[in-house]
Order: structure tokens, then sequence, then C-alpha cells
């Protein structure tokens, strides 16, 4: 069923989207889809993840016998390989250069250029086709700049064809808003801003999917499970979602604040986010700066203060709507926070329900994309929002 429960739609005022084709049911697969493209988040974690599927290495791990920086999991994966460019940059084949001397700053940029350029020609096409990135690039990441370090880095017989600053300029244009991030396992004692990404990955369906800072949907990636399709990206429905409703992704984690969701899209993505959360709490924004408070202060205590329920896109909104308590007017949203944000340790991750039964019903156990713990839904929904999670 996930195939057709999503259509792309022209949408006024965000571009392209994902609407639900369909009535989707909570917890439901909505999207799996292979990465076009796949390439390490840094120099520095070669030596931890495979450089093909980019599972954890083990002390076992193959080397790549062109480079020797990059390591492989199982023969398969050797065989698989790793972006040719970018095998030959780390070996300094290029013999003008070696990507390992490049400035911090340009290294992620340069991982990503050199995996681009080694994509045949027609998934190249389809990269090029996505959206671009509506802001322009930071300045120690000039396109001029780095078209100058691929040249250096790689052979001229090695570069495609149409090779050009201005084809350079239009791929890292694709990057910055089209990639999604593999997340290094996760650990507790590591806090939420320092967390890294193993890998970044492209996914053409998926990227069409905008951002809300009240999703109802989340991704997951599944990078050190067993067997093949470990890097595609799967997407759940956090609950019940009506056809033609928009299917919407959030770009962070749900629980950052207005100023700095708003800081964030606006320099990567180059909007202002205007959902219906954003809406409230610009309001406290303009509350505070009159009273002289701190709105920050106020949602921390909203969220904790927020009760728990059941239901899908109609509940939401009644939840959400007016004629609620006095709290529930200045923060109409707590419910999301408390069913849907996983309180376990320090993670925020989010929680979305299993796939339905196979008889229709519900779940009723919900996974976080973060941490991966399992809770059932009533410990969830339970007046002191219990942080106790099911057996492994």
């Amino acid at each position: 069923m996930a195939g057709d429960a999503l259509r792309a739609a022209d949408l006024p005022g965000r571009g392209r989207g994902l609407l639900a084709a369909r009535s989707i049911r909570e917890g439901e697969v909505i999207l799996t889809e292979q990465p076009l493209l796949l390439y390490p988040a840094s120099l520095s974690s070669l030596p931890s993840f495979c450089s093909a599927c980019f599972r954890s290495l083990s002390a076992a791990a193959s080397p790549c016998p062109s480079c020797r920086a990059a390591g492989f999991c199982s023969p398969s994966c050797a065989a698989a390989s790793h972006p040719r460019l970018l095998c030959t940059a780390l070996s300094g084949g290029g013999g003008n250069g070696n990507l390992a001397s490049a400035a911090e700053p340009h290294q992620e940029p340069l991982l990503f250029l050199l995996s681009a350029y080694s994509l045949p020609e027609p998934s190249l096409r389809v990269l090029l086709s996505l959206s671009s990135a509506a802001t322009p690039p930071p300045r120690d990441q000039d396109p001029g700049s780095l078209h100058a370090m691929v040249t250096a880095l790689v052979p001229p017989q090695m570069l495609p064809p149409g090779f050009s600053p201005d084809l350079t300029a239009a791929l890292l244009s694709k990057d910055r808003t089209n990639s999604f991030s593999i997340m290094e396992p996760y650990r507790p004692e590591v806090p939420q801003p320092l967390r890294k990404a193993r890998a970044y990955a492209v996914y053409p369906r998926a990227s069409l999917l905008n951002h809300d800072c009240l999703p109802n949907a989340c991704h997951f990636d599944y990078a050190d499970r067993p067997g093949p399709g470990n890097t595609d990206i799967v997407v759940r429905a956090l609950h019940d979602i009506t056809e033609g409703r928009e299917v919407c992704l959030s770009y962070f984690a749900a629980n950052w604040q207005y100023k700095d969701r708003q800081q964030r899209l606006l320099e990567d993505y180059g909007f202002r986010c205007e959902c219906e959360r954003c809406q409230v709490e610009s309001k406290w924004k303009q509350d505070d700066d009159s009273d002289g408070g701190d709105g920050d202060d106020t949602m921390e205590e909203e969220e904790e203060d927020g009760n728990g329920g059941e239901g899908g896109d109609d509940e939401m909104e009644q939840e959400e709507g007016d004629g609620g308590s006095d709290s529930d007017d200045d923060f109409p949203h707590s419910y999301f926070f408390v069913r849907y944000l996983c309180n376990h340790g320090e993670c925020y991750g989010m929680l979305a329900p299993l796939p339905p039964l196979p008889n229709g019903e519900p779940s009723h156990v919900f996974e976080c994309n973060v941490c991966g713990n399992l809770k059932n839904e009533d410990e969830i929904d339970a007046p002191d929002g219990g942080d106790s999670s099911m057996a492994d």
C-alpha cells in the first residue's frame, strides 16, 4: 500500500510537496526509498563506517585496495566499492593535491561533489532536477573555490562531460536542500547538539516532503540493521492523515525553540515558517518583547503541563482548537509533545506508531526514530508521562 499513499503537487507558497493520495492510518509506512546519492559526512568518519553501506565497522574491516582510506564491512560491499572520484581524491591520484589536506569547512561539500560527479549521467540528471537552495552558500563554501579544488583532486579524463563551474554551483545548491542525515549510533551520553551524522543521502521523492514544526510524519533510518536496504529512508505517519492533506516532516528536533527554528529555516532553506505552532509562538515573542519576559521559559512550562490523548487529524484539531483552559489557549499544541516527543533521557526524537497489525488495528506501540526505544501507548498517555520503556 505504501506506493499509492502519496502524490506530488504544486502548493501555493510552498513549492512542490507530497499530499496524502488516500486516507493514511497512524503508523503506516507511507514511503520507503533507496538513496540516489550516498556519501560520508566527514573524513573522520571513514574509519568507523563502511564506505559502501555505512554500517558500523568492526576491527575485521577490509580497506579499499585503491585509496586505503575507506573500509568495507563485507566482500559484497568491497565489490560495490565507493564513489570512484572520491576514491581517487582520497588516494591523491589527481596528482595536485589530497582531499585530507583540504580545510575542514571544505571537506563536506567536497565529499558531496566528488560523490555526485561519480554518478552515472541519468542519476546526475535526476539530482539536478531537484529543488535548489534559496539562499547563497556560506562564505567558506564558495562554488568557484570548490570547483577549483575538485579540478586539482581528480585527473581531467575522469571528470564527466559538462564539468564546469556553473554545474558545480548547481550541484551544491541541490545538496543543501535535499540531503538527509544518516546519524551515528545513538549514545545517551552524547547531548543532542553534539550528535553527528555518519553519512548524507539524497532521496528524490522524500526530498519533496516539506517542513512543519508539528509534523504528521517522521522518517527512520536503520543503518546498522542486517540485510539489504539498510540505507533506505522509511517514512511513517504519526497519526491518521486524511486524503488531500499535505504530509510533512520536521527538518530538526521538534523541541527546538521558536527563534532557533526560524533562524535555521531562513539560513538553510530561505523561508520563515508560518505553521500553526509558529503563529502561536510568534505571539508569545511579541508579548515578551512588550513585557520584557522570556517566551522560551513559557514554552517549556507549557510542554511539561500537557495532557495526552488519542486520535488523528480530527482529534489533533480538537485538541489544538479553542475552548480549552487558559493553559491550552497559551499553548494549544502541548498534546503533540506529550504524545510524540520521546522523553527517554535527553533523546528528543519523534515517537511514531509501529505499522498497523495485519487485521488493520493500530499497533498501540510507538518507536523513537532517534534512540529506538519502544513504548506502549498507555505509557505515553499516562498522566505522569512516565518514561519507562518496553524490554528489548
